[in-house]
């Protein structure tokens, strides 16, 4: 799959069957949509091809308006909060709306320009004129434009003189997701924010058809896990400078199975958090400690396979608490895994 961060150069563009979206995750509801895509795009000769934003414009809003307080009381500290939690991290979208069978990726860096853009300039600039779009197939709750004032509505009223046809696919649903519901379960990003917030990670897997992870490269750290008995694979989610108000769905203690090391999983104990035990205000980070294993493995590309939540992130008073409760985690993980 090609990746264009921004617009693709003229002469590299196609006509392509296109659709637009966060596609955090990339769950079953995604899935659906680009795989309808692939199909659309194969039928009228097309490339297949998804335009995405980075970051999200939701981070982006809530990044403007913390500056924006900030400026007007100065001693008030940027939070993460009021920005959507990320499912997954760029490489993972990426990775996974590739084995999608996309053609092409578009990363629209969403910024001011962006976010005040209108809807007929972004269909005319941008669907039609940058990335060519000949069939559009878009979910059922989009919206783009300055105020969200775009929707099918205006994409099919504006589809004659454009000369693209317009589909929508209905969201996905899945089996109730708990006994006595009569409902069916919507598979959506948010169903899937608020699993990984509670820790269910079945419920999660079943949105995604496939188990929640995290990949990324095995970077060095503090080494404060040798010091303690506990070595850990750390892996960085993103980088703090470019991503202020990033954070994950979902944090805590986990037991987990490591992919990219060996023939087979791999199992461990990870925390995925700001560790508070050691520092304030830290960035996010994944350490994963390995049972029974000391290979020095820096560079490598890891897939951490998220198997149960066993307890939040917490402070300890001292080292020796806190390496007396991994010592814990670790037994309780073991359990879990069987190991």
């Amino acid at each position: 799959m090609r990746i264009f961060h921004g617009l693709p150069a003229e002469r590299r563009a196609r006509d392509c069957a296109l659709t637009i979206g966060n596609f955090d995750g990339v769950h079953r509801g995604h899935q659906a949509l680009l795989g309808r895509l692939r199909a659309r795009a194969d039928a009228q000769g097309l490339d297949a091809v998804a335009c995405s934003f980075e970051p999200h414009p939701r981070e982006w809003f809530a990044a403007v308006a913390r500056e924006r307080a900030a400026a007007a009381v100065p001693a008030r500290r940027v939070r993460a909060s009021d920005a959507p939690p990320r499912v997954s991290t760029l490489r993972d979208k990426l990775a996974s709306m590739a084995d999608c069978g996309l053609d092409a990726t578009c990363l629209l860096r969403f910024d001011g320009h962006l976010a005040g853009m209108s809807a007929v300039d972004f269909v005319r600039k941008v669907l039609v004129e940058g990335l060519r779009a000949r069939h559009l197939l878009i979910g059922d709750d989009f919206r783009f434009g300055t105020h969200r004032t775009g929707d099918i509505t205006l994409l099919r009223a504006m589809a004659d003189e454009c000369g693209y046809t317009v589909e929508r696919l209905d969201t996905v649903t899945d089996a109730p997701a708990l006994p006595g519901d009569t409902s069916p379960l919507r598979v959506s990003s948010s169903a899937l924010r608020d699993a990984l917030a509670h820790g269910d990670l079945p419920l999660a897997a079943r949105l995604l058809g496939r188990p929640y992870a995290i990949s990324g490269h095995v970077l060095h750290g503090r080494k404060l896990g040798r010091q303690l008995g506990f070595p850990t694979l750390n892996v960085r989610l993103w980088r703090p400078a470019l991503h202020a108000l990033a954070r994950p769905a979902l944090s805590g203690v986990f037991a987990v199975r490591v992919h990219g090391l060996a023939d087979g999983a791999l199992p461990g104990v990870a925390s995925l958090g700001t560790r508070p035990a050691v520092e304030r205000h830290g960035a996010w980070l994944l350490e994963t400690h390995l049972f029974d294993f000391s290979r020095q493995v820096y560079g490598r590309c890891v897939t951490v396979e998220f198997v149960a939540w066993l307890r939040e992130e917490r402070h300890y008073d001292s080292l020796d608490l806190l390496t007396e409760q991994i010592g814990r985690d670790a037994r309780e993980a073991r359990a879990i895994l069987s190991c």
